[in-house]
């Protein structure tokens, strides 16, 4: 996970660096919403996508006379065929993500892609070490459950 997570966004940032000045590019890095907290199970996961939202805030400040950095950090994002079938409208995973998330389903690619594109072009012209979270609203909770919430 290092090599693919951290070592492959480094590495290839360095090597755009150099055109990237020139032309006054940018880098849009993806990292995820477990970037931003942990998640049970993958702090190995989470380790990386946190190196990748310091990395690209680092970068933010070293370059930013130059190019800008950004980074998005998707959550849950229908990419593969096992996420949709999980996933899927009544499935007992469903039904607990649409208790965190408050847009109640997953991410599709295309919103995603959307917010890289926003970050890549003109509009997001003065952004710079921004962190955008497209996770349906799961990061403007603290966690702590629907206290007026009636389930009767």
């Amino acid at each position: 996970m290092m090599r693919t997570n951290v070592d492959g966004v480094f590495f290839a940032s360095r090597a755009a660096l150099p055109h990237l000045a020139v032309t006054r590019g940018c880098i849009v890095n993806v990292g995820a919403v477990s970037a931003l907290g942990g998640d049970w199970g993958q702090a190995a996961y989470n380790m990386t996508k946190a190196a990748v939202r310091n990395l690209t805030s680092a970068m933010a400040l070293d370059h930013g006379d130059e190019i800008r950095v950004n980074a998005v950090h998707p959550g849950v994002t229908l990419t593969k065929p096992y996420y949709r079938a999980a996933l899927a409208e009544g499935t007992p995973l469903r039904k607990r993500f649409a208790e965190r998330v408050p847009m109640g389903r997953p991410a599709e690619p295309e919103e995603v892609a959307a917010v890289i594109a926003f970050l890549a072009g003109p509009d997001a012209g003065y952004l710079n070490g921004v962190h955008i979270p497209v996770d349906g609203g799961l990061t403007a909770s603290n966690g702590q459950t629907d206290l007026y919430r009636s389930d009767e």
